[in-house]
């Protein structure tokens, strides 16, 4: 299956079992078009079909991961119920079946925060910032932001961004959590690609299911997200690729895993 972008706003490369998606509008901090919301549905759906691609990097170009959506075409919907129905690029991401690890390269503002906070992993460039500064503009995030954001930092640091919508620099964001490791900007999609093909090389059932067992391991109740796990855990070891872990382990060699 063929992995192409349908605008030059998004560049995609496929290398070996890792797709790297890169936001590509620098001159306008990769703020996010309506055109760019519906391309990437449809890159995120591809994806999902081709078991050939087993983890993504998710990034920007120029000095920016993302500053969120374009202001100035919110005017073109003609509805705030149409603006409600929107093609949303979280909505996107969170659809993804495959890890993400996101590569907050600058600037990570309003949707673009929430783009990486939808991701899996994130790490950030020495450079980097966040914020949510939809509230200087008379709204709040739509694409998962006050969940996600309390869920990264705890709530208190959360309705500090929130209420505020002042940016943290990317050793704040360490400190609280938000981000996994920050890098020198020259060596952050490098470490964003190697732990990509880290994770592709594990067995992909296994990891799908690690990631949506994490997903919803976060909306039960203890004993219920154990139970469910218990569950996925007698899936995946009924699979080829846990016999193939389990004769690899034994043989002391590294093992191949097809994703059966």
């Amino acid at each position: 299956m063929t992995l192409t972008s349908g605008t030059e706003l998004i560049a995609v490369d496929v290398h070996d079992h890792v797709a790297t998606i890169r936001l590509n509008r620098p001159a306008k901090l990769n703020a996010v078009t309506q055109e760019m919301s519906a391309d990437l549905v449809r890159i995120i759906h591809t994806i999902n079909e081709d078991p050939a691609i087993r983890a993504l990097v998710y990034t920007g170009t120029g000095r920016a991961f993302c500053a969120g959506s374009d202001i100035t075409t919110l005017d073109e919907y003609a509805t705030p119920w149409q603006f409600r129905n929107r093609h949303d690029y979280c909505d996107a991401l969170r659809a993804c079946r495959k890890p993400i690890i996101a590569a907050v390269n600058g600037y990570a503002f309003g949707g673009g925060l929430e783009a990486a906070l939808t991701c899996d992993i994130r790490i950030a460039a020495e450079s980097a910032t966040f914020a949510a500064p939809e509230v200087t503009l008379g709204w709040i995030g739509g694409g998962g932001m006050s969940p996600l954001l309390a869920a990264s930092v705890g709530p208190g640091n959360a309705a500090l961004m929130l209420m505020t919508g002042d940016r943290i620099d990317a050793s704040q964001a360490l400190a609280w959590g938000m981000v996994s490791q920050v890098l020198p900007a020259d060596r952050l999609l490098e470490r964003a690609q190697e732990l990509a093909a880290m994770i592709a090389a594990r067995p992909p059932i296994a990891v799908e299911t690690a990631k949506a067992n994490l997903r919803a391991a976060q909306n039960m109740p203890l004993d219920q997200a154990i139970g469910y796990e218990r569950e996925l855990q007698a899936i995946t070891f009924a699979t080829d690729d846990a016999r193939e872990g389990r004769a690899a382990f034994a043989e002391k060699r590294t093992g191949v895993f097809h994703g059966r």
